[in-house]
Protein backbone atom coordinates (compact mmCIF):
# COMPACT_ATOMS: atom_id res chain seq x y z
CA UNK A 1 0.00 0.00 0.00
CA UNK A 2 1.41 3.33 -1.04
CA UNK A 3 2.03 5.76 1.80
CA UNK A 4 1.46 9.45 1.34
CA UNK A 5 2.88 12.53 2.99
CA UNK A 6 -0.29 12.94 5.03
CA UNK A 7 -0.60 13.58 8.73
CA UNK A 8 1.31 11.49 11.24
CA UNK A 9 -1.93 9.89 12.38
CA UNK A 10 -2.89 8.89 8.86
CA UNK A 11 0.58 7.49 8.12
CA UNK A 12 0.31 5.29 11.20
CA UNK A 13 -3.14 4.09 10.17
CA UNK A 14 -1.95 3.31 6.64
CA UNK A 15 1.11 1.46 7.92
CA UNK A 16 -0.94 -0.52 10.43
CA UNK A 17 -3.46 -1.54 7.77
CA UNK A 18 -0.65 -2.75 5.50
CA UNK A 19 1.00 -4.81 8.24
CA UNK A 20 -2.21 -6.11 9.83
CA UNK A 21 -3.38 -7.31 6.43
CA UNK A 22 -0.10 -8.95 5.43
CA UNK A 23 0.97 -10.65 8.67
CA UNK A 24 -1.95 -10.42 11.10
CA UNK A 25 -2.67 -8.25 14.12
CA UNK A 26 -0.96 -10.50 16.65
CA UNK A 27 2.32 -10.84 14.73
CA UNK A 28 2.55 -7.11 14.04
CA UNK A 29 4.43 -5.03 16.58
CA UNK A 30 4.06 -1.35 17.31
CA UNK A 31 7.76 -0.90 16.46
CA UNK A 32 7.18 -2.31 12.97
CA UNK A 33 4.23 0.01 12.44
CA UNK A 34 6.19 3.05 13.64
CA UNK A 35 9.15 2.19 11.40
CA UNK A 36 6.95 1.73 8.33
CA UNK A 37 5.20 5.04 9.06
CA UNK A 38 8.60 6.68 9.65
CA UNK A 39 7.65 8.02 13.07
CA UNK A 40 8.83 7.41 16.62
CA UNK A 41 7.12 4.54 18.48
CA UNK A 42 6.30 6.95 21.31
CA UNK A 43 4.23 8.96 18.82
CA UNK A 44 2.13 5.86 18.12
CA UNK A 45 1.39 5.41 21.82
CA UNK A 46 0.61 9.09 22.20
CA UNK A 47 -1.84 8.99 19.29
CA UNK A 48 -3.59 5.65 19.92
CA UNK A 49 -2.62 4.37 23.37
CA UNK A 50 -1.68 0.88 22.18
CA UNK A 51 -1.86 -1.47 19.23
CA UNK A 52 -5.52 -2.32 19.82
CA UNK A 53 -6.40 1.37 19.85
CA UNK A 54 -4.69 1.67 16.51
CA UNK A 55 -6.64 -1.35 15.23
CA UNK A 56 -9.89 0.42 16.10
CA UNK A 57 -8.74 3.51 14.19
CA UNK A 58 -7.87 1.35 11.18
CA UNK A 59 -11.33 -0.21 11.15
CA UNK A 60 -13.01 3.18 11.55
CA UNK A 61 -10.85 4.71 8.82
CA UNK A 62 -11.87 1.93 6.44
CA UNK A 63 -15.41 3.41 6.46
CA UNK A 64 -16.90 0.31 8.04
CA UNK A 65 -18.43 2.52 10.74
CA UNK A 66 -17.54 6.12 9.85
CA UNK A 67 -19.65 8.29 7.55
CA UNK A 68 -22.27 5.54 7.37
CA UNK A 69 -25.07 7.82 8.50
CA UNK A 70 -24.24 10.47 5.88
CA UNK A 71 -24.11 7.86 3.11
CA UNK A 72 -27.45 6.37 4.13
CA UNK A 73 -29.20 9.72 4.34
CA UNK A 74 -28.00 10.50 0.83
CA UNK A 75 -29.07 7.07 -0.38
CA UNK A 76 -32.68 7.56 0.71
CA UNK A 77 -33.39 9.69 -2.36
CA UNK A 78 -31.90 7.10 -4.71
CA UNK A 79 -34.31 4.32 -3.71
CA UNK A 80 -37.92 3.99 -4.79
CA UNK A 81 -39.08 1.14 -2.55
CA UNK A 82 -38.04 -0.91 0.45
CA UNK A 83 -36.63 -3.82 -1.55
CA UNK A 84 -34.27 -1.50 -3.41
CA UNK A 85 -33.24 0.23 -0.16
CA UNK A 86 -32.38 -3.11 1.46
CA UNK A 87 -30.41 -4.37 -1.51
CA UNK A 88 -28.56 -1.09 -2.04
CA UNK A 89 -27.47 -0.94 1.58
CA UNK A 90 -26.43 -4.61 1.63
CA UNK A 91 -24.44 -4.31 -1.58
CA UNK A 92 -22.66 -1.13 -0.45
CA UNK A 93 -21.67 -2.61 2.94
CA UNK A 94 -20.24 -5.73 1.32
CA UNK A 95 -18.25 -3.61 -1.11
CA UNK A 96 -16.77 -1.61 1.78
CA UNK A 97 -15.93 -4.68 3.85
CA UNK A 98 -14.37 -6.62 1.01
CA UNK A 99 -11.76 -3.89 0.50
CA UNK A 100 -10.08 -5.12 3.69
CA UNK A 101 -10.42 -8.93 3.49
CA UNK A 102 -7.05 -9.74 5.05
CA UNK A 103 -7.74 -7.40 7.94
CA UNK A 104 -11.14 -9.01 8.51
CA UNK A 105 -9.57 -12.48 8.50
CA UNK A 106 -7.10 -11.32 11.10
CA UNK A 107 -9.72 -9.63 13.28
CA UNK A 108 -12.01 -12.67 13.18
CA UNK A 109 -9.20 -15.12 13.83
CA UNK A 110 -7.54 -13.15 16.62
CA UNK A 111 -10.56 -11.58 18.33
CA UNK A 112 -10.14 -13.89 21.30
CA UNK A 113 -6.82 -12.24 22.09
CA UNK A 114 -8.22 -8.71 22.21
CA UNK A 115 -8.61 -6.97 25.55
CA UNK A 116 -12.09 -6.57 27.04
CA UNK A 117 -11.80 -2.80 26.60
CA UNK A 118 -11.18 -3.10 22.87
CA UNK A 119 -13.85 -5.72 22.33
CA UNK A 120 -16.28 -3.30 23.97
CA UNK A 121 -15.06 -0.48 21.74
CA UNK A 122 -15.65 -2.62 18.68
CA UNK A 123 -19.09 -3.46 20.03
CA UNK A 124 -19.92 0.23 20.42
CA UNK A 125 -18.89 0.84 16.81
CA UNK A 126 -21.15 -1.97 15.63
CA UNK A 127 -24.03 -0.68 17.77
CA UNK A 128 -23.68 2.86 16.43
CA UNK A 129 -23.64 1.61 12.84
CA UNK A 130 -26.68 -0.53 13.56
CA UNK A 131 -28.62 2.46 14.92
CA UNK A 132 -27.87 4.47 11.80
CA UNK A 133 -29.04 1.61 9.57
CA UNK A 134 -32.21 1.31 11.66
CA UNK A 135 -32.97 5.02 11.15
CA UNK A 136 -32.38 4.61 7.42
CA UNK A 137 -34.77 1.66 7.17
CA UNK A 138 -37.36 3.39 9.37
CA UNK A 139 -37.24 6.46 7.10
CA UNK A 140 -37.86 4.40 3.96
CA UNK A 141 -40.67 2.43 5.61
CA UNK A 142 -42.29 5.61 6.96
CA UNK A 143 -42.05 7.20 3.51
CA UNK A 144 -44.06 4.33 2.02
CA UNK A 145 -46.49 4.27 4.96
CA UNK A 146 -45.72 0.62 5.63
CA UNK A 147 -45.63 -1.35 8.86
CA UNK A 148 -43.03 -3.67 10.34
CA UNK A 149 -43.56 -6.85 12.31
CA UNK A 150 -40.36 -6.20 14.24
CA UNK A 151 -38.64 -2.98 15.22
CA UNK A 152 -36.27 -1.24 12.77
CA UNK A 153 -33.45 -1.92 15.25
CA UNK A 154 -34.12 -5.66 15.21
CA UNK A 155 -34.40 -5.69 11.44
CA UNK A 156 -31.11 -3.81 11.19
CA UNK A 157 -29.41 -6.23 13.58
CA UNK A 158 -30.55 -9.26 11.61
CA UNK A 159 -29.57 -7.66 8.32
CA UNK A 160 -26.07 -6.70 9.50
CA UNK A 161 -25.56 -10.08 11.15
CA UNK A 162 -26.36 -11.92 7.92
CA UNK A 163 -24.14 -9.59 5.87
CA UNK A 164 -21.18 -10.12 8.16
CA UNK A 165 -21.77 -13.87 8.25
CA UNK A 166 -21.88 -13.99 4.46
CA UNK A 167 -18.64 -12.08 4.11
CA UNK A 168 -16.86 -14.23 6.72
CA UNK A 169 -17.81 -17.31 4.70
CA UNK A 170 -16.65 -15.67 1.48
CA UNK A 171 -13.22 -14.65 2.79
CA UNK A 172 -12.51 -17.79 4.80
CA UNK A 173 -13.73 -20.58 2.50
CA UNK A 174 -13.83 -21.48 -1.16
CA UNK A 175 -15.89 -23.68 -3.45
CA UNK A 176 -18.97 -23.60 -1.24
CA UNK A 177 -22.33 -24.00 -2.93
CA UNK A 178 -24.48 -21.91 -0.60
CA UNK A 179 -25.29 -19.31 -3.27
CA UNK A 180 -24.60 -19.21 -6.97
CA UNK A 181 -23.18 -15.68 -6.69
CA UNK A 182 -23.47 -12.48 -4.68
CA UNK A 183 -26.64 -11.33 -6.41
CA UNK A 184 -28.24 -14.64 -5.52
CA UNK A 185 -27.38 -14.04 -1.86
CA UNK A 186 -28.63 -10.43 -1.95
CA UNK A 187 -31.89 -11.44 -3.59
CA UNK A 188 -32.44 -14.18 -1.00
CA UNK A 189 -31.63 -11.72 1.80
CA UNK A 190 -34.17 -9.19 0.54
CA UNK A 191 -36.82 -11.88 0.10
CA UNK A 192 -36.23 -13.07 3.66
CA UNK A 193 -36.49 -9.54 5.09
CA UNK A 194 -39.66 -8.74 3.16
CA UNK A 195 -41.60 -11.99 3.07
CA UNK A 196 -40.21 -13.97 6.00
CA UNK A 197 -39.09 -17.57 5.71
CA UNK A 198 -42.44 -19.36 5.73
CA UNK A 199 -45.13 -17.01 4.41
CA UNK A 200 -46.05 -17.56 0.75
CA UNK A 201 -44.71 -14.88 -1.59
CA UNK A 202 -47.27 -12.98 -3.67
CA UNK A 203 -47.48 -13.59 -7.37
CA UNK A 204 -45.72 -10.90 -9.34
CA UNK A 205 -45.52 -10.22 -13.03
CA UNK A 206 -42.20 -8.41 -12.87
CA UNK A 207 -39.12 -8.07 -10.71
CA UNK A 208 -40.27 -5.04 -8.73
CA UNK A 209 -41.16 -5.69 -5.11
CA UNK A 210 -43.44 -3.62 -2.94
CA UNK A 211 -44.71 -4.37 0.56
CA UNK A 212 -48.13 -3.13 -0.52
CA UNK A 213 -48.43 -6.35 -2.55
CA UNK A 214 -47.67 -8.56 0.44
CA UNK A 215 -50.31 -10.90 1.89
CA UNK A 216 -51.37 -9.79 5.34
CA UNK A 217 -49.94 -12.05 8.05
CA UNK A 218 -52.46 -14.04 10.10
CA UNK A 219 -51.27 -12.36 13.29
CA UNK A 220 -50.97 -8.84 14.65
CA UNK A 221 -47.76 -6.98 14.05
CA UNK A 222 -45.66 -6.23 17.11
CA UNK A 223 -44.66 -2.94 15.50
CA UNK A 224 -48.34 -2.00 15.19
CA UNK A 225 -49.06 -2.86 18.81
CA UNK A 226 -46.12 -0.98 20.28
CA UNK A 227 -46.27 2.80 19.95
CA UNK A 228 -43.01 4.52 20.87
CA UNK A 229 -44.23 8.00 21.77
CA UNK A 230 -41.74 10.21 23.57
CA UNK A 231 -42.12 11.52 27.14
CA UNK A 232 -42.75 15.23 27.62
CA UNK A 233 -39.40 15.89 29.30
CA UNK A 234 -37.53 14.47 26.30
CA UNK A 235 -39.66 16.40 23.80
CA UNK A 236 -38.90 19.68 25.59
CA UNK A 237 -35.17 18.82 25.65
CA UNK A 238 -35.26 18.21 21.89
CA UNK A 239 -36.97 21.55 21.30
CA UNK A 240 -34.49 23.35 23.54
CA UNK A 241 -31.50 21.80 21.77
CA UNK A 242 -32.98 22.78 18.42
CA UNK A 243 -33.52 26.35 19.69
CA UNK A 244 -29.87 26.65 20.72
CA UNK A 245 -28.65 25.50 17.30
CA UNK A 246 -30.61 27.73 14.95
CA UNK A 247 -33.98 29.36 14.39
CA UNK A 248 -34.58 27.05 11.44
CA UNK A 249 -33.93 23.91 13.50
CA UNK A 250 -36.21 25.27 16.21
CA UNK A 251 -38.96 25.85 13.66
CA UNK A 252 -38.44 22.36 12.21
CA UNK A 253 -38.66 20.66 15.60
CA UNK A 254 -41.68 22.78 16.53
CA UNK A 255 -43.47 21.89 13.28
CA UNK A 256 -42.82 18.17 13.75
CA UNK A 257 -44.22 18.06 17.29
CA UNK A 258 -46.98 20.65 16.77
CA UNK A 259 -48.48 19.17 13.59
CA UNK A 260 -47.45 15.50 13.40
CA UNK A 261 -46.54 15.79 9.72
CA UNK A 262 -44.46 13.16 7.96
CA UNK A 263 -40.91 14.17 6.90
CA UNK A 264 -41.86 14.25 3.21
CA UNK A 265 -44.83 16.48 4.02
CA UNK A 266 -42.70 18.92 6.04
CA UNK A 267 -40.13 19.45 3.27
CA UNK A 268 -42.85 19.93 0.64
CA UNK A 269 -44.56 22.77 2.53
CA UNK A 270 -44.75 26.14 0.80
CA UNK A 271 -44.65 29.54 2.47
CA UNK A 272 -48.25 30.24 1.56
CA UNK A 273 -49.31 26.94 3.17
CA UNK A 274 -49.00 28.69 6.56
CA UNK A 275 -52.17 30.69 6.82
CA UNK A 276 -54.83 32.01 9.16
CA UNK A 277 -57.82 29.73 9.53
CA UNK A 278 -61.00 30.77 7.75
CA UNK A 279 -63.57 28.53 9.42
CA UNK A 280 -67.33 28.86 9.31
CA UNK A 281 -67.52 28.94 13.09
CA UNK A 282 -64.61 31.22 13.87
CA UNK A 283 -63.43 30.93 17.46
CA UNK A 284 -62.34 33.96 19.44
CA UNK A 285 -58.55 33.73 18.98
CA UNK A 286 -57.18 33.79 15.46
CA UNK A 287 -55.99 30.31 14.47
CA UNK A 288 -53.24 29.32 12.06
CA UNK A 289 -52.84 26.09 10.14
CA UNK A 290 -50.74 24.40 7.48
CA UNK A 291 -52.10 23.37 4.11
CA UNK A 292 -50.61 19.96 3.25
CA UNK A 293 -50.58 19.27 -0.48
CA UNK A 294 -48.28 16.25 -0.52
CA UNK A 295 -49.63 12.78 0.26
CA UNK A 296 -53.00 13.04 1.98
CA UNK A 297 -54.11 16.57 1.07
CA UNK A 298 -55.53 18.26 4.17
CA UNK A 299 -55.31 21.16 6.61
CA UNK A 300 -53.55 20.68 9.93
CA UNK A 301 -53.70 23.05 12.93
CA UNK A 302 -50.46 24.11 14.58
CA UNK A 303 -50.58 23.40 18.29
CA UNK A 304 -49.22 26.11 20.55
CA UNK A 305 -49.24 23.69 23.49
CA UNK A 306 -46.86 20.71 23.19
CA UNK A 307 -46.75 18.10 25.96
CA UNK A 308 -48.09 20.53 28.55
CA UNK A 309 -45.87 23.49 27.66
CA UNK A 310 -46.84 26.51 25.60
CA UNK A 311 -44.54 27.53 22.75
CA UNK A 312 -45.56 31.07 21.95
CA UNK A 313 -48.90 31.99 20.44
CA UNK A 314 -50.59 31.47 17.10
CA UNK A 315 -49.12 34.74 15.83
CA UNK A 316 -45.71 34.41 17.49
CA UNK A 317 -44.07 30.99 17.68
CA UNK A 318 -40.87 29.33 16.39
CA UNK A 319 -42.35 28.95 12.90
CA UNK A 320 -43.49 32.57 12.54
CA UNK A 321 -40.14 33.76 13.90
CA UNK A 322 -38.32 31.66 11.31
CA UNK A 323 -40.42 33.09 8.50
CA UNK A 324 -39.93 36.69 9.71
CA UNK A 325 -36.16 36.16 9.78
CA UNK A 326 -36.10 35.19 6.10
CA UNK A 327 -34.77 37.79 3.66
CA UNK A 328 -35.26 35.66 0.56
CA UNK A 329 -38.20 35.26 -1.80
CA UNK A 330 -38.08 31.46 -1.99
CA UNK A 331 -41.47 29.75 -1.88
CA UNK A 332 -40.38 26.78 0.24
CA UNK A 333 -41.31 26.99 3.92
CA UNK A 334 -37.94 25.52 4.91
CA UNK A 335 -34.70 26.24 3.04
CA UNK A 336 -31.09 25.22 3.63
CA UNK A 337 -28.05 27.46 4.07
CA UNK A 338 -27.70 27.69 0.28
CA UNK A 339 -31.24 28.99 -0.09
CA UNK A 340 -32.51 25.77 -1.67
CA UNK A 341 -35.64 23.93 -0.51
CA UNK A 342 -34.90 21.67 2.44
CA UNK A 343 -34.65 18.02 1.38
CA UNK A 344 -35.88 14.99 3.27
CA UNK A 345 -32.26 13.92 3.75
CA UNK A 346 -31.41 17.31 5.28
CA UNK A 347 -34.39 16.98 7.61
CA UNK A 348 -33.02 13.67 8.91
CA UNK A 349 -29.61 15.30 9.37
CA UNK A 350 -31.20 18.19 11.29
CA UNK A 351 -33.12 15.73 13.47
CA UNK A 352 -29.90 13.95 14.37
CA UNK A 353 -28.32 17.30 15.22
CA UNK A 354 -30.99 18.48 17.64
CA UNK A 355 -31.45 15.04 19.24
CA UNK A 356 -27.71 14.42 19.64
CA UNK A 357 -26.77 12.65 22.89
CA UNK A 358 -30.44 12.39 23.93
CA UNK A 359 -31.88 8.95 24.64
CA UNK A 360 -35.38 7.54 24.99
CA UNK A 361 -36.37 5.70 28.20
CA UNK A 362 -35.36 2.51 26.34
CA UNK A 363 -31.83 3.87 25.92
CA UNK A 364 -32.14 4.47 22.15
CA UNK A 365 -31.65 7.69 20.15
CA UNK A 366 -35.06 9.22 19.32
CA UNK A 367 -36.15 8.48 15.75
CA UNK A 368 -37.84 11.02 13.51
CA UNK A 369 -40.96 8.87 13.19
CA UNK A 370 -41.48 9.15 16.96
CA UNK A 371 -42.35 12.85 16.62
CA UNK A 372 -45.47 11.91 14.66
CA UNK A 373 -46.29 9.08 17.04
CA UNK A 374 -45.99 11.45 19.99
CA UNK A 375 -48.30 13.97 18.32
CA UNK A 376 -50.94 11.33 17.60
CA UNK A 377 -50.97 10.08 21.19
CA UNK A 378 -51.02 13.62 22.58
CA UNK A 379 -53.97 14.64 20.38
CA UNK A 380 -55.91 11.62 21.62
CA UNK A 381 -54.96 12.44 25.21
CA UNK A 382 -56.39 15.94 24.68
CA UNK A 383 -59.73 14.40 23.73
CA UNK A 384 -59.87 14.29 19.93
CA UNK A 385 -61.75 11.29 18.55
CA UNK A 386 -60.39 8.82 16.01
CA UNK A 387 -62.47 10.14 13.11
CA UNK A 388 -61.20 13.70 13.57
CA UNK A 389 -57.62 12.52 14.06
CA UNK A 390 -57.95 10.48 10.88
CA UNK A 391 -58.82 13.67 8.98
CA UNK A 392 -55.87 15.57 10.46
CA UNK A 393 -53.27 12.80 10.21
CA UNK A 394 -54.16 11.28 6.85
CA UNK A 395 -54.30 7.82 8.46
CA UNK A 396 -57.45 5.72 8.56
CA UNK A 397 -59.00 4.79 11.89
CA UNK A 398 -57.64 1.25 11.68
CA UNK A 399 -54.07 2.56 11.58
CA UNK A 400 -54.87 4.80 14.55
CA UNK A 401 -56.27 2.05 16.79
CA UNK A 402 -52.88 1.30 18.43
CA UNK A 403 -52.52 5.00 19.23
CA UNK A 404 -55.94 5.03 20.84
CA UNK A 405 -54.92 2.08 22.99
CA UNK A 406 -51.68 3.81 23.97
CA UNK A 407 -53.59 6.99 24.88
CA UNK A 408 -55.97 4.96 27.06
CA UNK A 409 -53.04 3.35 28.84
CA UNK A 410 -51.44 6.75 29.57
CA UNK A 411 -54.77 8.23 30.70
CA UNK A 412 -55.31 5.29 33.07
CA UNK A 413 -51.87 5.81 34.58
CA UNK A 414 -52.51 9.54 35.05
CA UNK A 415 -55.81 8.84 36.82
CA UNK A 416 -54.09 6.28 39.06
CA UNK A 417 -51.42 8.82 40.01
CA UNK A 418 -54.08 11.45 40.82
CA UNK A 419 -55.94 8.99 43.02
CA UNK A 420 -52.74 8.18 44.85
CA UNK A 421 -52.05 11.89 45.48
CA UNK A 422 -55.58 12.36 46.83
CA UNK A 423 -55.12 9.39 49.16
Amino acid sequence: MARTHSSTRQRLINAALELFSSQGVTETTTRQIAELAQVNEVTLFRQFGNKQGLLLAVIEDSAVFTHLGEALREQIHHTTHVAQALKSYARDRLQVLETIPELLRSVVGEAGQFTLENRRALGRGVTLANQEVAQYLAAVIEREQLQLRISPENLSSLLNGMLFGYLVIEITSEFHELWSDREDFLESLVQLCLYGAVLPAPEASNNSISLRDFPQPPFKSRAIEEIADLPGVLVHEILQQAKKQSLRNYALAYTLFATGLRPQEVVSLERDSYRAASLTHQIKDEQYLLQVNQGAVRQVPINQWIMGKRYGSYKRNPLTQWLKSRKDDKSALFINDSGEPFSETELYVAWQEFTAELLTPEGQPPSLSQARQTWCVEMLMKGIDLEDLSVLSGWDTTQLQPYAQRAKEKAALERAFKLDRKA
